[in-house]
């Protein structure tokens, strides 16, 4: 199978991946259909969307037309050069506002009645509290949860997919192995991982979690496995 965006950036000049954007079009040179021709746009589309570009588009489209047709007034280097700093620029500033949101978020929440906060900046709630043996940073556990951002979107959920998960506390983000070894089976907690403690200043899932952000998560602890 083909990933989306393989095929997106395939078509903007390969700056994040090494195909050719000729390589993507019909072998025998016939045209593409309008509707397989929007198609081709919508990936181009959602591919750069995370960016949060606003597009010329007349100039965009300009550039697009001027490179199959081999007559683009710059060369294909500069034209990657280009959009690679246009594009490091634009995550900078994105990472620095959501450092920004990430602070303040967990200063006001740190205030909430309920809300715990450790030693080294994790925050917590009880949900639903049990009795009984805790797991070590070197077990293995089985749990369910659901994971947010600030604004409430989720970005993975084994609530969702009806599977728990099991994983070595060592092997995951340190809010993880911190937060799950505070629960006993049977608990329920509310963690607010702060990004350090997370994922840091590196955009995670093609930008579906962003740099330096704060994560929420439900989880249930079902098991200590070992």
């Amino acid at each position: 199978m083909i990933k989306k965006t393989t095929i997106g950036f395939c078509l903007t000049l390969a700056v994040l991946t090494a195909c050719d954007p000729k390589d993507v079009v019909n072998a025998d040179g016939n045209s593409l259909d309008a509707e397989t021709s929007y198609a081709f746009g919508m990936l181009m589309g959602s591919d750069l969307k995370p960016f949060g570009f606003k597009f010329d588009y007349k100039a965009f489209m300009e550039g697009f037309k001027a490179y199959f047709d081999e007559k683009a007034n710059i060369t294909e280097e500069e034209a990657i050069l280009m959009v690679q700093q246009t594009i490091s620029s634009s995550m900078q500033r994105a990472a620095e506002k959501n450092l920004a949101d990430s602070v303040l978020f967990l200063e006001e929440n740190a205030l909430k009645n309920g809300i715990i906060t450790t030693e080294s900046g994790l925050q917590y709630e009880i949900i639903e509290e049990t009795e009984g043996a805790k797991p070590k940073s070197d077990d293995t556990v089985r749990v369910n949860y659901e994971g947010t951002l600030i604004d409430g979107k989720v970005f993975d959920s084994s609530f969702e997919r009806g599977e728990p998960v099991e994983f070595p506390l060592g092997q995951v983000i340190p809010g993880w192995t911190e937060g799950i070894q505070l629960m006993s089976p049977g608990s329920r907690y509310k963690f607010y991982i702060p990004p350090e403690l997370g994922y840091g200043d590196q955009p995670v899932g093609n930008g579906l979690i962003p740099a330096n952000s704060v994560l929420i998560f439900d989880v249930e602890l079902l098991d200590i496995v070992n």
